[in-house]
């Protein structure tokens, strides 16, 4: 639970390599709404793209964990602002966006091995349009 509590604080002072110390070498990230990636050099060019085009921090976040701490969830508020046109969506013109979200993780020795996030899109895209 403390590696998902760090990646959070690391998220949110959008220190990436602190998000990446809380990740084992062979992470496997289920993004929303794309592809599986895994490793840590795929997590690190999936934070600086998300860098690029989006201004985030997450609050009124609520971590569930279970009891043999090899799994956790979060609950959260994304607040946000779009930046940068990203491949495939609406034009940025600095919109600004809150959207309920959620993360899954998987966790063996101390280490997240895998990040799984939710979000709706299809309310991003209204909010953004």
């Amino acid at each position: 639970m403390q590696a998902v509590e760090r990646y959070f604080e690391a998220f949110n002072a959008g220190d990436t390599p602190g998000m990446l110390d809380c990740l084992s070498d062979d992470v496997a990230h289920h993004v929303n709404e794309g592809k599986i990636r895994h490793g840590k050099d795929l997590f690190a060019e999936f934070c600086a793209h998300m860098s690029r085009c989006y201004r985030e921090e997450l609050t009124d976040l609520v971590i569930f964990s279970a009891a043999n701490g090899s799994r956790a969830a979060a609950e959260y508020m994304v607040n946000g602002t779009y930046l940068a046109t990203d491949a495939g969506l609406p034009e940025a013109r600095g919109q600004s966006y809150r959207l309920p979200a959620g993360s899954f993780f998987h966790l063996h020795d101390g280490k997240i091995t895998r990040v799984t996030t939710y979000y709706n899109l299809a309310d991003w895209v209204r909010q953004v349009s």
